[in-house]
């Protein structure tokens, strides 16, 4: 066995942790790297498993970007909110790029795991639902399947309680034009002359942005899955 004798510490690399936190500790990768258990012996679970474990920690990332979003816009802090919703939009880029990794399972991978599964299924993921509700597209019908859980329900029962990120959004609009005049309408004025409305246009461009990254990704979820399943 061939092996090198390149020692990093000569190089003034540091490589004790003994009593000092390490990127593995930091990271809690012994937390995160043991919570995969497949229900099954089939090879393909662990990337099934991982496809959404991966993808719940964006959308984590993803939450903490829009409540500060959010934040940002109710106290006219524009760039920085801007500057979150671009990064928001990339995060939807790199779920969308995953769904490359998945569709490399065939339907007779899928197969020999499946019945494992249970009723489980993404349209529960907790996440995913506060993400539509912090967006504005609210239904308390979509609170069912997380009644089990009294801790997912009480966080997304209270985002519903808290405008949401177009709310703040058409509230800022109305600061801006008549109030008489629809939010269609106003809208239609801001990009007719964006000189004058220079921050409500580049926020309007970030939610179009957001809002196209975020159709694709819905739409490759479908699409995998018909793919897949």
């Amino acid at each position: 066995m061939t092996m090198t004798q390149f020692n990093p510490a000569h190089d003034g690399a540091h490589t004790s942790f003994a009593t000092e936190m390490s990127y593995g500790s930091y990271l809690h990768l012994d937390q995160i790297l043991t919570a995969q258990h497949p229900n099954s012996t089939a090879h393909d679970e662990m990337l099934f498993i991982i496809q959404h474990q991966t993808a719940e920690l964006w959308m984590r990332l993803v939450i903490h970007e829009l409540n500060s979003t959010r934040e940002a816009l109710q106290t006219h802090h524009f760039e920085p909110a801007f500057k979150m919703l671009t990064r928001v939009a990339r995060i939807f880029e790199q779920l969308n790029n995953a769904w490359d990794v998945l569709r490399t399972m065939t339907p007779s991978d899928y197969t020999h795991f499946r019945d494992h599964l249970g009723k489980s299924s993404g349209f529960q993921s907790a996440q995913y639902r506060q993400i539509e509700f912090i967006l504005g597209n609210r239904n308390t019908h979509m609170l069912a399947p997380h009644s089990h859980d009294a801790a997912v329900l009480e966080t997304l029962r209270a985002e519903l309680e808290r405008p949401s990120l177009y709310d703040v959004a058409l509230d800022l609009l109305r600061k801006t034009v008549p109030e008489e005049t629809s939010s269609k309408d106003a809208w239609i004025a801001v990009y007719r002359a964006p000189q004058d409305h220079w921050a409500l246009y580049q926020l309007a461009e970030k939610l179009v942005d957001l809002e196209d990254y975020l159709r694709r990704w819905r739409f490759n979820h479908v699409t995998t899955v018909s793919r897949v399943i």
